[in-house]
């Protein structure tokens, strides 16, 4: 059995995954990307060996991608983040349908057809007020850990809102609420709406709808909200948060059999929510 693995280097966390043969999942593994992106791909190369059980010898090939993705030394090819997402998730969901990718910084929507081949894809990195960092800046106003966000905001009972389309002036939204006396779960599930605000005005959402990424992994409030906002089904694939690597890990094993090593363009359009 030959085994294959992906790194997803992202600008907030890199993301590791092995696999067999028959794209089958033996490990993964997430570490914070930091200043020193190569080292970050190395630590978690390192970490999802350990957790698959495999040695570096055992690997046929190691495919890269994400922000970083041309840091990584070690690896034998790369793909875009728009390539790795959509192989990743259409490996376990069948199409059509809509990937919604949440990051650290940046959001992705990408089109799939039926046999899961990218038709359209949208970005946005403009502003940090459709990303997972809006969320970390709202945790830190508030005063929670990030981790605790997400019960918190399942205590709202008041339907409040955040206009701003910058995650700055958002921070300042809060703090009026705050001195106004609103409850904090009530500020942190606007938060939430908020960030959901953003991403359906990214494009039409409807069918089936993918999401994806390591906001949607620690944060299933916003499947529900997503779910809520949108004109379809909503299905979360495996390991949300690690999905990029393991289309990574996919393209290792495709190209193995095709012998095909070029990377595909990470031109998208760019959208201000």
């Amino acid at each position: 059995m030959n085994y294959y693995a992906g790194v997803d280097s992202g600008s907030w966390t890199t993301k590791a995954a092995v696999i067999d043969g028959e794209g089958h999942v033996l490990g993964t593994a997430v570490t914070r990307s930091g200043a020193d992106l190569t080292a970050a791909a190395e630590r978690a190369y390192e970490m999802v060996l350990a957790n698959s059980g495999r040695t570096r010898a055992d690997i046929e090939a190691v495919w890269s991608t994400g922000f970083g993705r041309n840091t990584i030394p070690f690896a034998d090819g790369s793909r875009t983040e728009l390539d790795c997402h959509g192989r990743g998730v259409a490996h376990y969901i069948k199409g059509p349908l809509v990937v919604v990718d949440i990051g650290g910084q940046d959001a992705k929507v990408i089109r799939l057809d039926a046999a899961g081949h990218r038709l359209s894809h949208r970005m946005n990195r403009k502003c940090a007020a459709g990303t997972g960092s809006f969320l970390d800046e709202i945790a830190l106003r508030l005063g929670i850990d990030i981790g605790d966000l997400n019960a918190l905001g399942r205590g709202a009972t008041e339907n409040l809102e955040l206009s701003s389309f910058c995650t700055v002036f958002a921070g300042t939204e809060l703090l009026t609420l705050i001195r106004s006396g609103k409850r904090p779960a009530d500020l942190a599930m606007a938060a939430y709406r908020s960030l959901v605000k953003r991403i359906v005005a990214m494009d039409v959402l409807e069918g089936r709808i993918a999401p994806t990424g390591g906001v949607v992994a620690y944060h299933p409030i916003m499947v529900e909200l997503i779910g809520a906002a949108c004109r379809g089904e909503v299905v979360v694939p495996p390991h949300p948060q690690e999905i990029g690597a393991f289309g990574a890990a996919l393209a290792a094993l495709a190209a193995c059999e095709t012998q095909d090593i070029a990377d595909t363009s990470d031109t998208a359009e760019l959208v201000q929510p």
